[in-house]
């Protein structure tokens, strides 16, 4: 397949327009060939005072919008990204590196978050409560916090913003995005569809920039009043307290995940090895909510391996364009670095390499799928986030045992477990200590349905009903008659 030319601008977006020169700038840079594509323009202070200006002006004008109009200009977005969904999964995997399949399937699913929200917008209820007074009532309100300061991540660069994005304009809030550097042009396609679906200037601004500075700048206005991101652990806390410091501003945090993973001896081996392997590969490994640390009962820990490492030797690593490719790039140099040295700690550590364990001899942010076997808890890649292609293997003997393994992190995003026992399934998602669980299933993400963490891994849920609530605050009003 021939790729399309990366052709977009970017820029950053502020009171409805599009600035673009006279900055300094940051390469981006495709990991599929480590060839530069584009450049980024970084905002200036007088950039971030004009972003927050112009927030604290829309807010004013949205806010007092009616819920059915908001949800009118934000299903308008939707549907344009739909429609420009191609040119959106296109820009990400030129980006990202992510095949063009999962860059395709991530804009249309952004879509339907965003359209998922404008619906839900229409439905942030309040209630009348009966009083203790004759001639009067009392009234509960849901009302917008105000403008948000949000900041997403490079791995699902349209994705993230999206649901951040749709949720606080639900909500009746406007929003300063502060994006990744890396994959600018996507996430720029995505805020032009809320433009020219008749976004009012100010609501959605767009910056790029210093990470530490863009948001030490944003969350110490005084215009700022809620805070989202979307990162690691420490960065969060030190968001946090920022926010904590300067106002004590709302906060929605997804931080980082270390997923355990507990297949029972009553499992299908056979079907779960070949369903996680190409489930851990897909985007290299890169989402927060991937699986991470493997525990395998020991009656089939031998047989699940096998075929685990069968599945995953097959699979073959490419760029978003070529054909019959099943795995992507890593995100940049970075990473590579990461995963050598996971690798590394747990060979020191006494684990065996079952496969991979190395980058490949190509261009590209390339390395191979790596299987690590009798990987002890002291090693480093059972005790932090991998994010990358790199997985470790124990095994357990009982269901209490494990449960006590999975849950000794102070990680709690995601969790998944495979049993063909009601009793077991029962047994592990009530003791599995996480914000999502999958009990044989890879599926714990959707529109409908709350997205977050629990102990380190962060604060409030993005997503479902509870993703709305996030940007709402509680009005009490008793009104007597007169």
């Amino acid at each position: 397949m021939q790729p399309r030319s990366y052709d977009f601008p970017t820029g950053l977006f502020i009171n409805g327009e599009w600035r673009c020169e006279g900055r300094d700038t940051q390469p981006v840079v495709n990991p599929a060939n480590e060839q530069v594509i584009g450049h980024v323009p970084l905002a200036t202070q007088a950039d971030l005072d004009d972003a927050l200006a112009a927030a604290a002006a829309g807010f004013a004008t949205w806010s007092r919008m009616s819920a059915a109009a908001r949800a009118a200009i934000i299903e308008k977005a939707a549907a344009l990204m739909h429609e420009r969904a191609e040119l959106i999964g296109t820009l990400m995997s030129f980006e990202h590196g992510k095949l063009l399949a999962d860059g395709l399937q991530e804009a249309h699913s952004s879509a339907d978050i965003v359209k998922w929200f404008a619906e839900e917008g229409r439905r942030a209820y309040g209630r009348i409560v009966p009083g203790p007074l004759a001639n009067s009532r009392q009234l509960v309100m849901k009302v917008p916090v105000g403008p948000v300061a949000a900041f997403t991540p490079w791995n699902f660069p349209v994705r993230i913003p999206a649901r951040t994005v749709a949720a606080a304009l639900a909500a009746g809030c406007s929003v300063v995005l502060k994006a990744a550097e890396e994959t600018p042009a996507c996430t720029a396609a995505m805020v032009r569809c809320f433009q020219d679906a008749g976004l009012p200037p100010g609501v959605l601004n767009l910056v790029f920039g210093v990470p530490a500075q863009v948001s030490e700048h944003l969350i110490t206005s005084d215009v700022i009043k809620a805070v989202a991101f979307t990162g690691s652990i420490p960065v969060g806390k030190h968001l946090a307290g920022l926010a904590a410091a300067n106002g004590l501003k709302k906060l929605v945090m997804e931080l980082g995940g270390h997923a355990p993973v507990i297949v029972c001896d009553d499992a299908d081996v056979e079907r779960v090895a070949t369903m996680l392997a190409k489930a851990k590969f897909r985007q290299a490994g890169q989402a927060c909510i991937s699986p991470t640390r493997f525990y395998i009962q020991e009656a089939v820990y031998e047989a699940f391996v096998e075929r685990f490492v069968q599945v995953a030797s097959g699979l073959r690593l490419g760029s978003a364009f070529e054909v019959d490719v099943d795995a992507s790039p890593m995100a940049n140099a970075r990473r590579l670095a990461a995963a050598d040295a996971f690798v590394k700690d747990a060979l020191e550590h006494g684990a065996r390499l079952a496969l991979g364990g190395h980058r490949l001899e190509r261009p590209g942010y390339f390395y191979a799928p790596t299987v690590l076997v009798d990987v002890p808890e002291t090693a480093r890649i059972m005790n932090e986030e991998p994010f990358g292609p790199v997985v470790p293997f124990s095994s357990f003997k009982t269901v209490e045992e494990v449960l006590a393994r999975a849950n000794r992190l102070n990680y709690g995003l995601a969790a998944y477990a495979f049993t063909g026992s009601d009793r077991r399934a029962l047994e592990l998602s009530n003791g599995l200590e996480a914000g999502m669980i999958g009990i044989n299933s890879m599926l714990v993400s959707g529109p409908e349905v709350p997205f977050g963490g629990v102990k380190e891994s962060g604060i409030g849920s993005e997503n479902g009903v509870e993703g709305l609530q996030a940007y709402l605050v509680t009005k009490f009003v008793q009104q007597a008659v007169s």
